[in-house]
Formats: structure tokens, sequence, C-alpha cells
């Protein structure tokens, strides 16, 4: 079977925001997303985890070139300047392109 190439997007947030980003990947064309808990320390210090208003997750999504730009633009203007967040995309290989 032959390979596609997407983008996958991962954005590290605050926790409070799992919502709100939802929301936003799913109006800017995400057709699916992937989450888990996450700790480390960073440019705001350390996120322990250790209790709910300290914790960080990691969303994945997997999506089109022009979807992954939208989405990092956006998580730029819409949450950098208030909140412990930062996002990243990288090329991939997917097989089943059209779950993407």
């Amino acid at each position: 079977m032959e390979l596609k190439k997407k983008r996958i997007v991962t954005i590290v947030a605050e926790s409070i925001l799992e919502t709100s980003i939802i929301k936003d990947l799913k109006r800017l064309g995400s057709k699916g997303y992937t989450i888990v808990d996450a700790r480390g320390e960073g440019a705001r210090g350390v996120r322990s985890g250790d209790w709910d208003q300290n914790r960080n997750i990691i969303i994945q999504t997997i999506c089109s070139e022009q979807t992954a730009h939208l989405i990092m633009d956006f998580l730029y203007d819409q949450y950098y300047d208030d909140y412990a967040i930062i996002s990243y995309s990288a090329e991939i290989e997917v097989h089943r392109e059209n779950k993407f």
C-alpha cells in the first residue's frame, strides 16, 4: 500500500485549554486528534502535573499541509500571549489517507 504525505501538528498546552483547542481544531478542518497527559519544564517553569491547574496535555492531529498552517497560525494568534503553549508540525507518511 502506498504511503501518502501528511502533516502532524503537536500542541503542548495547559490542560485548561483542552475543550477550546479541540473546538478550534475541528473548526479549522481537523478530522481527529489524540490527547495525552504531559509533564516537563520550560520557559514558564516546571509543570509537574500534581494538581489540575498544573497539568499539561499533548494534542496531536494529522492533517493536510494547508490545515496544519491554519492551525499553527491560529494557535499563535489566539493563545500564545496568554497561556503556556507550544506547537510544532512535521511532515509524515501515512496509510489510509482518507482518515485524515
